[in-house]
């Protein structure tokens, strides 16, 4: 009897040992996977709190809420079983989705920068999305649309996140593999929206505390706040760019070398050799070069696409 429980004890010491090791291995997996996918989160935490840009104060928190909902039914209810169904039937198809995905980011970062450019020419146009405009304009009373649309476009962005999660746990035993995806999915739609909420009540705060403050230290502090927000705005905005140039290049030289091509992958190889330094200068020229495809890659595809929407219209 007693030595039956004695090896029932040892069975199930056994077994939460297996568990704390699978989730050491789950949570390794997740924060390898987060950091891939870096880019697409600084893009995502500078666009959207243009969406509730407009909106009465008092349904900015509630509409966030809504979209981060949105967001988490995108990951895991739509994205996640199409990518874990890839990765089990086609594994193959991972890398040219991947690249698909790095030339969107690409020509999505290119966008940004040349809009930037042709704005500080005096040309009055300016990059991204519309949506602050559209927010303005619809007003409370549209709260439903103006979710619909966040969620569309967050779809987007959350294709790319997931996607360049999977290809970090794709040699991952297939329970871990989803599950680490899960935990990315909300880590990453809790601190992106997180972030947003914080930043859309910024300058409310600012002005609450500017105008009541009980000492002049408090209403200073309101207004540093207040005066902040642009600039955080639009350092999330540059940092964003540049972040989506660089990835969306090492993207594609990664991808081509593995099916085949390997060029770009060996020219930038012999340019770290040439320059030397350690590691850490071997990744800011192989950062640099990524960067430098991604703008030229991403620039071709703006120009293609520009030139098919002026046929078109």
């Amino acid at each position: 009897m007693a030595g039956g429980l004695f090896a029932l004890l040892d069975d199930v010491a056994l077994i939460a040992k297996k568990a704390a090791a699978s989730a050491g291995d789950v949570a390794h997996a997740a924060a390898g996977t987060s950091t891939k996918a870096a880019a697409v989160v600084v893009d995502d935490t500078a666009v959207a709190p243009d969406f509730v840009r407009g909106v009465t104060p008092a349904r900015e928190l509630p509409i966030v809420w809504q979209i981060t909902k949105g967001s988490l039914v995108n990951k895991i209810v739509i994205i996640l079983p199409v990518a874990l169904l890839l990765s089990w039937l086609a594994p193959w198809a991972l890398t040219p989705i991947l690249m698909v995905g790095g030339t969107y980011l690409s020509f999505e970062g290119a966008e940004k920068l040349w809009h930037a450019v042709a704005a500080r020419r005096g040309d009055g146009r300016h990059g991204g999305t519309d949506h602050a405009e559209s927010a303005a304009e619809k007003g409370p009373d549209d709260e439903k649309s103006l979710v619909k649309g966040a969620v569309a476009t967050d779809l987007i962005l959350s294709a790319e996140i997931m996607v360049l999660s999977l290809n970090e746990v794709t040699d991952e035993p297939f329970l871990e593999r989803a599950v680490a995806l899960v935990v990315v999915a909300f880590i990453i739609t809790f601190a992106v929206y997180g972030v947003v909420g914080l930043l859309v009540k910024m300058d409310d705060t600012g002005l609450a505390l500017a105008a009541s403050g009980r000492s002049g230290a408090t209403r200073k502090f309101g207004g540093l706040l207040v005066d902040a927000m642009p600039k955080i705005l639009s350092t999330l905005s540059v940092v964003g760019t540049a972040a989506m140039l660089w990835v969306g290049g090492h993207i594609l030289v990664t991808g081509v070398d593995e099916l085949g091509w390997h060029l770009p992958h060996e020219i930038v190889h012999h340019l770290q050799e040439a320059v030397g330094g350690g590691d850490a200068v071997a990744w800011l020229v192989e950062t640099a070069c990524s960067a430098i495809v991604g703008v030229v890659l991403g620039t071709v595809v703006l120009a293609v696409v520009t030139a098919v929407g002026r046929l078109r219209r």
